[in-house]
């Protein structure tokens, strides 16, 4: 069987050609090898298996960004199980939800445990497990009794292609959440995609900053890099820390970073506020999960002197689907998300005719690191793959030179009397004012046009902007009907936690 047509296949390649070359560290605590790493995997995996867990077995993951988190991933993953990572920040009713949708067989926590999920385990009768790793050489300790049933020969279990690896759910910025089944072949795809448009090796280092219960994180972070044999460095405290960001990233010797846009502004704003002495030289900072605005690029590249590659990705695509490349291989544009990596990628119309440049339509793709459809959703898989390609739900158009700029999500661009308002275009315009530190534009309902546009903004500290200064500015850079005719000024946007922005949520909170 060929190992690059599965995950565990690719991470056992490296471990045999970089064993000794660092693959995971928790700053400040311990560092692992490839091969060691690969151990505790293993191990971990065995585990998993005598205790009686099945190819097929869901198994839910609810942790902080940790080193037995990651084990215990790869590790289910490895015992032909499907990983299903839960954001540790869920209520009880939404564990329930998830674990119950995903039909969990095992609940895994680090040893501090989640009430949350704990209670909804309990209520469904999932079975309940916390892993915790002292130090570099002892073993991952996992509370699961041997089962009468289970068989403990790991060595005899061959990862297949097909196997369903991954299993999470759509971020649902319109709808509730779809159950996104990702294979062995997808997450090999992907991290393969990642790992050759950004040329990743054996000598790149990198620090983690957004969750790894994402594609985003999860993939584009911790995965291509293990799969490159480069190093991946967790922050102590288990999640993103303005404060030791750059220290983590100068002693760990890190090449890059990605983040989503409104990460990227707190890094931005801290180092306008308080500078570090010296950055580490970076060969990139990738930008990916919602639209960065050509302002905030401008203004990261400046700050910190590397290239900002903005890139386009969603669950169903196991994360990347487009990106801006590297300089040395060709211009990387602000407000475009770049060129198709590994996959066909088309603009269609409503009936499925692929379009020419410049011309919108719905961005659709297909290739093997895409969903093979959504779980128990006919109805969602039937208008998601219409005529044989996957459906972004996005809005976009190719420039001349095959570049993708997006409008927007379908659901998300506001119809004022026909005129179709791109609320990406004017959140850009917002954001270049100097006193706007974070904006959303959304629609909202007009006895008139049927939809008007109206927005929120988050000021800069110390600024005095008001209503009337946002609009003469957006007169001054868009047409008079895409300005906003209602400027709430704010201090908070609601996200999501993979860092989107959804728009409908936004008006719900502004408009009540």
């Amino acid at each position: 069987m060929e190992t690059t047509q599965t995950l565990t296949g690719l991470l056992k390649r490296v471990a045999g050609e970089f064993p000794d070359r660092r693959a995971l560290s928790v700053s400040g605590k311990f560092d692992l090898t490839h091969a060691r790493l690969d151990e505790l995997v293993e191990r971990a995996a065995s585990r998993l298996v005598s205790a009686g867990i099945k190819p097929g077995d869901v198994v839910a993951l609810t942790f902080p960004n940790t080193v037995e988190f990651v084990v215990m991933f790869l590790a289910v993953i490895r015992a032909r199980a499907t990983a299903a990572p839960l954001n540790a920040a869920y209520t009880a009713e939404e564990f329930e939800f998830y674990l119950s949708d995903s039909e969990s067989k095992l609940l895994v926590t680090s040893r501090e445990g989640n009430a949350a999920a704990e209670a909804a385990a309990s209520k469904l009768q999932v079975t309940q497990v916390t892993a915790g790793l002292t130090g570099e050489d002892s073993e991952l300790i996992l509370s699961l009794s041997p089962s009468e049933t289970g068989d403990n020969s790991i060595t005899q279990l061959v990862n297949d292609p097909s196997d369903v690896a991954l299993f999470l759910h759509t971020s649902g910025t319109t709808s509730r959440p779809k159950g996104v089944p990702l294979t062995q072949l997808n997450l090999a795809s992907s991290v393969q995609n990642i790992k050759s448009v950004y040329k990743l090796t054996e000598s790149d280092s990198t620090v983690i900053v957004l969750p790894l219960f994402h594609v985003h994180g999860l993939l584009a972070g911790l995965l291509s890099s293990f799969v490159a044999g480069a190093a991946v460095t967790l922050p102590a405290s288990g999640r993103f820390s303005a404060s030791s960001f750059w220290q983590d990233m100068l002693k760990y010797n890190a090449t890059w970073y990605t983040a989503v846009p409104t990460i990227h502004q707190i890094i931005l704003d801290r180092h306008g506020s308080s500078p570090e002495p010296v950055y580490p030289k970076l060969r990139f900072i990738r930008s990916c999960s919602a639209s960065l605005a050509p302002s905030i690029l401008a203004r990261l590249e400046e700050a910190f002197g590397a290239p900002v590659l903005e890139a386009y990705a969603m669950t169903e695509a196991t994360h990347l689907m487009s990106s801006n490349p590297l300089p040395e291989d060709g211009p990387h544009k602000p407000g475009s998300v770049g060129k198709p990596v590994g996959q066909e990628m088309a603009i269609l119309d409503e009936s499925g005719a692929i379009q020419g440049p410049d011309s919108k339509g719905e961005v659709c793709i297909r290739g093997p690191n895409v969903t093979k459809g959504y779980k128990n959703n006919p109805d969602a898989n039937k208008a998601g793959f219409l005529f044989g390609w996957f459906h972004t739900g996005d809005i976009g158009y190719f420039d001349s030179d095959g570049y993708l700029n997006l409008v927007g999500r379908i659901k998300e661009l506001i119809n004022r009397g026909g005129e179709k308002i791109s609320p990406i275009e004017v959140d850009a315009v917002l954001l270049s004012h100097p006193d706007i530190a974070q904006a959303v534009c959304f629609g909202v309902p007009d006895d008139k046009y049927g939809e008007e546009i109206n927005c929120a903004i988050i000021p800069r500290e110390g600024s005095k902007i008001d209503e009337a200064e946002v609009q003469s500015f957006c007169k001054k850079n868009l047409a008079a009907f895409k300005v906003p005719k209602k400027v709430f000024i704010t201090n908070d946007v609601p996200k999501t936690a993979s860092g989107k922005i959804q728009r409908r949520i936004v008006a719900q909170h502004f408009i009540s």
